[in-house]
């Protein structure tokens, strides 16, 4: 079995593929206890977690009502990625019809705890190693993955720091790999430093510690859990240091200097598409993985200003949107 027939038929959409309609099978007085698992801290109304916000709204505009149709639950991990298979187990043993999450992290956690109940999940790494560990199983959802995205962000990362040499790459230790961004740099004559990052409190002042030493020319955060929950502080540090950033998609609110990708809430809200499926009665083995590429462009002017870096004329007009 090759890797293609191994991630179910992992399918390229730009729209989606699948569609929903206002749930009908629902028997009357029926609800459906779903579970969210997540990894940062509980939301308040202060700090939102979009992924949740957006999920809901699907659901909502499939139909469904929290409550009477479905039950929204959540547990989470505080940013102790290590607590989580111990919190999907603990899900398992409730009353649960299906899993729904955001992360590979969140979706590996899930499928070790169980091997039958629905897991629906919204990653940004390629599924089909994800697929692959356990095929036709109950693993199901969306990728914001873009086999070319790791070259795209270098090459814009050329751009517009002229003489770059060597950039730093900021993940997740929870995580196997940098997501092929090593690979890529060096295919672009340039020298990755891998810096990874783990916990509720990590050495973030250690790692640019780290990146001065080896005389960084940029940063490149890539979309993990522990750098999207310090996405904020990371930014603040790499100004400091007057490091260019460039940060993934959904992390542009972090105030680097760019971001680039899809943001991993354009599959969020479609994770309530195929809740409504496996509610109606699909197997998640039935359901591939659709693939949504939707990248955007945003530059900050404000960080370029303070850090001293001018962008180019030419990266500014295909910018999706400008923060000044």
């Amino acid at each position: 079995m090759n890797l293609k027939q191994a991630s179910c038929a992992v399918t390229r959409a730009r729209g989606g593929v699948l569609s929903g309609a206002p749930s009908g099978a629902q028997q009357p007085g029926k609800m459906t206890p779903v579970w969210f698992l997540g990894t940062g801290p509980a939301p308040t109304p202060a700090t939102r977690y979009v992924p949740l916000r957006e999920f809901r709204q699907g659901l909502d505009e499939l139909g469904y009502v929290d409550g009477r149709d479905v039950v929204i639950e959540t547990r989470w991990a505080d940013g102790r990625i290590d607590q989580l298979p111990a919190l999907a187990a603990e899900l398992v043993g409730l009353r649960v019809d299906i899993l729904v999450g955001v992360g590979a992290v969140v979706a590996r956690a899930a499928k070790s705890a169980t091997t039958t109940i629905p897991v629906v999940m919204a990653v940004v790494i390629d599924p089909v190693n994800l697929v692959a560990e356990r095929p036709g199983g109950n693993l199901t959802g969306l990728t914001t993955f873009d086999p070319q995205g790791a070259r795209k962000k270098l090459e814009l990362l050329k751009e517009v720091v002229p003489g770059l040499a060597r950039v730093a790459l900021l993940g997740d230790q929870a995580l196997r790999d940098t997501m092929g961004h090593e690979e890529q740099a060096r295919a672009l004559g340039l020298q990755p430093q891998s810096l990874k990052i783990a916990g509720a409190s990590p050495d973030l002042r250690g790692v640019f510690q780290a990146m001065e030493r080896e005389r960084a020319d940029a940063l490149l955060v890539l979309e993990l859990p522990a750098t999207v929950a310090h996405r904020r502080r990371i930014a603040e540090l790499a100004a400091q240091q007057q490091l260019p950033t460039l940060f993934a998609g959904a992390l542009s609110d972090a105030g680097g200097l760019l971001g680039y990708g899809t943001r991993v809430t354009k599959a969020a809200r479609r994770l309530a598409v195929y809740v409504d499926r496996i509610v109606k009665g699909a197997q998640p083995a039935d359901l591939p993985f659709e693939v949504v590429v939707r990248p955007e462009l945003i530059v900050n002017l404000k960080t370029a200003q303070e850090i001293g870096v001018t962008i180019p004329p030419e990266v500014l007009k295909r910018a999706d949107r400008v923060i000044q």
